[in-house]
């Protein structure tokens, strides 16, 4: 067994567990491998110990690598996309998890309806408000969520979040949590369902799962640094 299918196995494991520990099913969360800056190679050990649903932070790698891989493989855009990029990545991948503003929204819903497409979306949520970081304000989406949902062919799955790094996985929690809350608020304001928590990486993906993650994205535990 390669290393990175050993790692694969010891993720999922913690998964299972983390989920046991919530009183979930370990089938409600789902592993997005962060393949970003590894070579096909790399990615494709992964494949071959069973992973499919790979994350890439860049449109360009994303086009570099996906013709080279397996057709059956999933992709999500897990990085912040410009506009001009939107047209080459909505018809390669699954999911565009970073949604970061209403500009953006509205191009991707534009260019979707002009490509025929039906996009599924994440919004991003700035939940630590950081200057550094990407994405809605707690106010903000409240103040624009009425017309992100009048974007007709946006599928808004739900909302993601990248809280401030922090080696202790506890010190994430506060932040999932509030993710999750701001979740359910905006379910019933927009009288839609957001089934979908893109939250916990490599360090605190199991504090996430606690907290109601049904995505999580491990990229260093799996494939090591970069």
């Amino acid at each position: 067994m390669s290393d990175i299918a050993e790692r694969l196995n010891q993720i999922r494991e913690r998964i299972s567990t983390a989920c046991t520990r919530a009183g979930r099913d370990a089938s409600s969360v789902e592993l997005v491998a962060v393949s970003k800056t590894k070579p096909v190679e790399v990615i494709q050990e992964a494949v071959d110990a069973g992973q499919l649903l790979f994350g890439e932070n860049r449109v360009q790698e994303v086009l570099l690598k996906r013709p080279l891989l397996p057709s059956k493989l999933r992709w999500h855009l897990i990085g912040p996309l410009q506009s001009n990029k939107v047209r080459k990545i909505l018809p390669q991948v699954e999911m565009i998890e970073a949604v970061d503003s209403l500009d953006i929204a509205k191009d991707i819903n534009r260019i979707g309806a002009e490509l025929g497409l039906h996009p599924k979306v994440l919004l991003e949520i700035n939940v630590a408000v950081e200057s550094s970081k990407h994405g809605f304000g707690a106010t903000q989406i409240r103040e624009q969520l009425e017309e992100l949902y009048g974007l007709d062919r946006l599928y808004i799955q739900g909302l993601m979040c990248i809280p401030p790094f922090d080696l202790t996985p506890e010190q994430s929690r506060k932040y999932f949590v509030q993710l999750r809350t701001l979740r359910d608020e905006l379910e019933k304001i927009g009288g839609a369902p957001l089934p979908v928590l893109s939250m916990g990486m490599s360090h605190d993906f199991e504090v996430a799962i606690e907290e109601g993650a049904t995505l999580v994205r491990v990229g260093t535990a799996i494939f090591g640094g970069r």
